[in-house]
């Protein structure tokens, strides 16, 4: 419950300053979806540069619970550096990326960390609703998040609506001091290189039966979804014409449709399978993608803008708990680490390539076509998927062996 609780407060802070962010880029620097493209790949290159060795490190560690605790209270610290920069007239884009940079790293290490420790919290069967538990959390910070970012924003301008978040990750890290974490019995001290214990989890993720069709269809999701990422914000401040507000309310219709898939996703993933679930999710993502692409600049482009947001939400709430579920049950204790930091570290590669060229593209090509391209990506993503095994994935597996073995 404490974890939970520690991941809710922190979520919503996330939010507000995901939109904040964006805004301040587009509207306080006057910067263009270059711009964006940069400040977004510089929160996650340090999961292309460290993403597979803090994967080791996690693993080592042992206890997980103190690496959340120190990286949620030194992200509250860096958060309070944006307005302080911001009242001395010293906040730049270059600045802001050597910020986002750092942060990054704290985060890498949190992910790595929170992902693993969630199998330690509760038994193998019950991962599914737990990580959908979060799911629901966050698509409830979604809701509210965005929608609380834009008045903020309005209010007290961009750098000082992320104090919020700066709040949020100072209450979870004394939220999660008190975990109980259930660790296994230690094992051998690592004599091995750090290397070595990367291949290992090189070799479990792309090795294995189902992870590895499902690894590089993920990867492809998240080059494609960087691109919206880095596109939406933009589009719909510019060409949509949306104020700051009103596209805070667009991504809380996508919060809805989030909660609403999470509370769907251990339904229909124990139904039809995992497999199957995450399938039809990303073909949804494609589907709500065209929605945002297609939006014009009058209330009927804001309505179908919305509810592309709103399918979106749905399709990502669905898949996402059915996919951390089943990857964390067929994972050994000993693996989780690595094999959360290899997907995660090479899924935010994508972002860090994908971002500032689709910004630059953006830029040059249009906005509308840029994301008409995603969607090609999207249903690439789906239907190659479906032609794996992992199509077949159940979310009651046991764990498995990768098949060299």
């Amino acid at each position: 419950m404490r974890f939970w609780a520690a991941a809710t407060v922190s979520g919503f802070g996330s939010w507000v300053t995901g939109l904040a962010i964006q805004v301040l880029v587009v509207v306080t620097l006057h910067e263009g979806a270059a711009g964006v493209g940069l400040v977004s790949a510089a929160g996650w290159l340090p999961y292309l540069a460290f993403g597979l060795v803090v994967g080791v490190l996690v693993d080592r560690a042992g206890s997980r619970r103190p690496l959340l605790v120190v990286t949620d209270l030194v992200r509250a610290g860096l958060l309070v550096a944006v307005p302080t920069l911001a009242l001395m007239h010293t906040l730049t884009l270059g600045v802001l990326i050597a910020f986002m940079l750092v942060f990054g790293l704290t985060s890498l290490v949190n992910d790595a960390a929170s992902q693993s420790l969630v199998p330690r919290l509760v038994p193998s069967p019950l991962l599914t609703p737990a990580n959908a538990r979060l799911d629901q959390s966050a698509a409830v910070a979604q809701t509210s998040g965005p929608a609380l970012a834009g008045g903020l924003v309005s209010l007290l301008t961009a750098p000082w609506a992320v104090l919020v978040d700066a709040a949020s990750y100072l209450i979870s890290g004394l939220l999660l001091v008190r975990i109980p974490e259930t660790t296994p019995p230690p094992r051998p001290a690592a004599t091995r290189r750090i290397r070595t214990d990367v291949a290992d989890g090189l070799r479990w993720v792309y090795r294995h039966r189902t992870l590895m069709p499902f690894a590089i269809a993920t990867h492809g999701w998240f080059l494609c979804i960087a691109v919206v990422n880095v596109v939406s914000a933009p589009f719909a401040l510019r060409t949509l014409h949306l104020s700051a507000f009103g596209f805070g309310i667009a991504l809380a219709v996508g919060g809805v449709g989030g909660l609403v898939g999470a509370l769907a996703a251990t339904r229909l993933g124990a139904r039809f399978g995992a497999g199957r679930v995450v399938i039809a999710s990303h073909a949804g993502t494609a589907a709500a993608v065209a929605a945002l692409a297609a939006s014009t600049s009058h209330w009927g482009g804001w309505i179908l803008f919305s509810a592309g947001e709103l399918l979106l939400g749905l399709s990502m709430g669905i898949s996402n708990a059915n996919e951390m579920g089943y990857r964390q049950s067929v994972t050994p204790d000993h693996l989780q680490g690595r094999m959360n930091a290899t997907m995660r570290s090479i899924n935010r590669a994508m972002i860090v390539i994908g971002a500032p060229v689709a910004g630059l593209l953006a830029d040059t090509i249009g906005f509308r076509t840029v994301l008409w391209f995603a969607v090609a990506g999207f249903l690439v993503v789906a239907v190659g998927l479906a032609a794996t095994p992992y199509r077949s994935a159940q979310l009651d597996q046991t764990t498995e062996q990768p098949a060299s073995d």
